[in-house]
C-alpha cells in the first residue's frame, strides 16, 4: 500500500485521506494506541514523517497527554485508537477534557460499516458511549466526507468553548479510495467572532466600566477561559486589573492568567482557597468575573455567596451566563476583545487608584492572618513543606507543572507560584485521578527543553504509572515529585472532618517500592524521609537530564486548610481542624 508521505493526492486512501487533511490543518503529533480497527491508518503513519506519533500504554493516557500538549500550546491535542475497548478507554479522558474546555480531537477507529450492528469483534456505539463527553461526535460513512468532517472535527475543538470531539472511522472507509474533493457541509467552524460595534456590546462595555468606577470594594475574577483566549488576553486582564490597582483572584484552573507575584494577587479562591480570597469575595460590591463559571467548589453555599456584589460577568459560552449566578452585566464573546474594549473604556474615566485604599487596607487585615503559613518539622516532611520547598526550586524557571488530583493538588495550587498562563496542568470539573503523569508527558512531547513537573500523590500516580513506559520510549525527561502520605488523603480528609473519623477504604496498605518501579521502567528514582535531604533531593531531581521519580514520604494525617467546606459560605472558613474564622 503506498502511503500519504508518496502517494498521489488525488489518489489516497481513506487513512491517508484523513492525515494529510490533519497535516494541512497543522497537526505535527498524534497520541495514540494501535490496533485492528486502525491498521490502515497505523500503515498510512509508517510512512508519513511530518507526523510524530506518541504511542501510549493505556487509551486514557493518550487523551491525558494530549490534554496536556493542548494547555501548554493552545493547539487541539490529537489522539487515534480503535475500536470497542480502546474507544471506550477514552471516556474518563473525553469527560475531563469537556469539564475542563480543553481542545482535543479524539479519533477511533470503528468495525468495517458492514458489520455495525452485528456484535462484531471489537465493536461498539462509539458515537452514543461518547455522546456525552464530546461537543460534537460523528461517523464517517463515505470517503468523499472525510477531509470535510475530519476539518471540522478539528476547528470544532477550538469554536467557541473549547472541548472534546470524536470521529469514529469504519475500517473499511479507511482502505477504500478517498476522492481529493470533499463536499464540505455549509457549518460555519472558524472562531466566534466578537462584534465590538454591536449596540448590545458596546452597551454592556458602558455599564461594566460604570459598575467599575462606582465600586468601592471590587474583586476580578479570572477562570480558564481566561487562559483559554491566550496570552494577549491575559495581559489585557493584567493591565487592567494593574491599573485599577484592584484585588484578583483566580480559580484553579486560571493559575496563571495573573502574576502570582503581583501584589495585587490575593490567591486562589474557593473551597481550598486563600482566607483574603473568600473574604474578599464576600464582602466585595462588585465582582468581574473573566473566564469563569461559578462552578460549587467556588461559590459554596449560594445562598451566601457574595450578598453585597453586582456581577460582571464575560465568557465566550453562553450557556454559561445565569447558569448559577445572575449577571449584572453579561458580555459573551472571546475574553480579548471584550477585556481590550472594557479597558479603554474604563482608561477614558480617569479614576484615581487611591480610591481603593480603604478597601485594601480591609483585605490587609485579612492577610495578616498568613493563612498558608506553616512550621516546618524536625522530624517529618510536612507535605506543605514539600510545596513550599518546591516553589523555592522552580523559582526563575518557567516550569509547566502537572499535578493530579487530591491533597497534594491543592498544596500546590497554594503553594507554587505561576507568572504566565499555560504553566499550570491540573484536572478541575472532572478531578480526574491518572491525569498529572500522561499530561506531563504530552506538555514535554510540545515543549522538549523546558523544565516539566508532575506532582502527584500515591493512589493518583497508580492510575497510570504505566506511562512511566512512554516517557522512557519518547525520552521525555518529566520528572514526578510524589507527595506520599500513604492514604487517599482527601477522601481521608472528608472522613475524619465530615464523617467523624469513619476511615472507610482510605488507607493503602500495599503500596509498591516506587523507587523500585521507577527503576524497573528505566527511570532514575529516589526516596527521602528525612527533611535535611529535602532541597538537595529536590535539586538532583530538577537537574537531571532524564525521566526522574521522588518518592517523598509525607507526615500522613496532615489536612489541607484553609477549607471552606460544602455547603458553607466564603465567610466560614476552617483555618485547622478545631479553629474557623467566620464573619457576618
Amino acid at each position: 500500500m503506498s502511503t500519504s508521505a508518496n502517494a498521489e493526492p488525488d489518489r489516497l486512501d481513506g487513512a491517508q485521506r484523513m492525515l494529510q487533511t490533519l497535516i494541512d490543518l497543522g497537526v505535527d503529533t498524534i497520541f495514540g494506541y494501535p490496533g485492528g480497527a486502525v491498521l490502515p491508518l497505523y500503515d498510512a503513519l509508517y510512512s508519513e514523517p511530518r507526523i510524530r506519533h506518541i504511542l501510549v500504554r493505556h487509551e486514557q493516557g493518550a487523551v491525558h497527554a494530549a490534554e496536556g500538549y493542548a494547555r501548554s500550546t493552545g493547539k487541539p491535542g490529537v489522539v487515534l485508537v480503535t475500536s470497542g475497548p480502546g474507544m471506550a478507554n477514552t471516556t474518563s479522558g473525553l469527560l475531563d477534557a469537556m469539564c475542563d474546555s480543553i481542545p482535543v480531537l479524539c479519533i477511533s477507529g470503528q468495525v468495517a460499516t458492514s458489520a455495525i450492528g452485528t456484535d462484531a469483534f471489537q465493536e461498539c456505539d462509539a458515537v452514543g458511549i461518547s455522546r456525552p463527553v464530546t461537543k460534537w461526535n460523528a461517523q464517517i460513512r463515505r470517503g468523499e466526507d472525510i477531509a470535510s468532517m475530519t476539518a471540522k472535527a478539528y476547528r470544532l475543538t477550538t469554536q467557541g468553548r473549547p472541548g472534546p470531539v470524536l470521529i469514529d472511522f469504519p475500517k473499511d472507509v479507511q482502505i477504500a479510495e478517498a476522492p481529493p474533493l470533499a463536499q464540505a457541509e455549509d457549518v460555519e467552524t472558524g472562531p466566534v467572532s466578537t462584534d465590538l460595534a454591536s449596540p448590545s456590546i458596546e452597551a454592556a462595555v458602558k455599564r461594566a466600566a460604570g459598575l467599575i468606577a462606582n465600586a468601592k470594594r471590587p474583586v476580578f475574577y479570572g477562570g480558564g477561559g481566561l487562559i483559554n483566549s491566550g496570552v494577549d488576553a491575559c495581559e489585557t486582564f493584567t493591565s487592567l486589573v494593574q491599573e485599577l490597582n484592584a484585588p484578583c483572584t483566580l480559580t484553579l484552573m486560571g493559575l496563571g492568567a495573573f502574576p502570582a507575584d503581583d501584589s495585587r494577587f490575593i490567591g486562589m479562591l474557593g473551597m481550598h482557597g486563600t482566607l483574603e480570597a473568600n473574604l474578599a469575595m464576600h464582602h466585595a460590591d462588585l465582582i468581574i468575573c473573566v473566564g469563569a463559571r461559578f462552578d460549587d467548589r467556588i461559590t459554596g453555599r449560594l445562598s451566601d455567596f457574595c450578598p453585597h456584589a453586582s456581577k460582571i460577568h464575560i465568557d465566550i459560552d453562553p450557556a454559561s451566563i445565569n447558569k448559577v449566578v445572575r449577571a449584572d452585566v453579561a458580555m459573551v464573546g472571546d475574553c480579548y476583545p471584550l477585556l481590550r474594549a472594557l479597558r479603554k473604556e474604563v482608561a477614558a474615566l480617569t479614576l484615581s487608584p487611591q480610591r481603593l485604599q480603604a478597601w485594601w487596607d480591609r483585605i490587609a487585615v485579612w492577610q495578616a492572618k498568613n493563612c498558608l503559613a506553616v512550621t516546618p518539622s524536625d522530624d517529618h516532611i510536612l507535605p506543605q513543606h514539600l510545596l513550599q520547598q518546591l516553589a523555592v526550586a522552580l523559582e526563575g524557571k518557567d516550569a509547566i507543572v502537572s499535578t493530579d488530583v487530591g491533597q497534594h493538588q491543592m498544596w500546590a495550587a497554594q503553594y507554587l507560584r505561576f507568572s504566565r498562563p499555560n504553566r499550570w496542568l491540573t484536572s478541575g470539573g472532572a478531578g480526574t485521578m491518572g491525569y498529572g503523569l500522561p499530561a506531563a508527558i504530552g506538555a514535554q512531547v510540545a515543549h522538549p527543553d523546558k523544565l516539566v513537573v508532575c506532582v502527584t500523590g500515591d493512589a493518583s500516580i497508580l492510575m497510570n504509572i504505566q506511562e512511566m513506559a512512554t516517557a522512557v520510549q519518547h525520552r521525555t525527561p518529566v520528572k514526578v515529585v510524589l507527595c506520599n502520605n500513604r492514604h487517599m488523603g482527601m477522601v481521608r480528609q472528608w472522613q475524619e472532618l465530615i464523617h467523624d473519623g469513619r476511615y472507610s477504604h482510605s488507607y493503602n496498605d500495599s503500596l509498591p517500592d516506587f523507587v523500585a518501579l521507577a527503576q524497573a521502567f528505566g527511570w532514575r528514582a529516589a526516596k527521602i524521609e528525612d527533611p535535611t535531604q529535602l532541597n538537595a533531593a529536590l535539586k538532583d531531581c530538577l537537574t537531571y537530564d532524564g525521566p526522574y521519580f521522588l518518592d517523598v514520604a509525607v507526615l500522613p494525617q496532615e489536612n489541607c486548610f484553609p477549607m471552606m467546606p460544602a455547603g458553607y459560605g466564603h465567610q466560614q472558613v476552617m483555618l485547622s481542624e478545631d479553629t474557623w474564622y467566620v464573619e457576618e
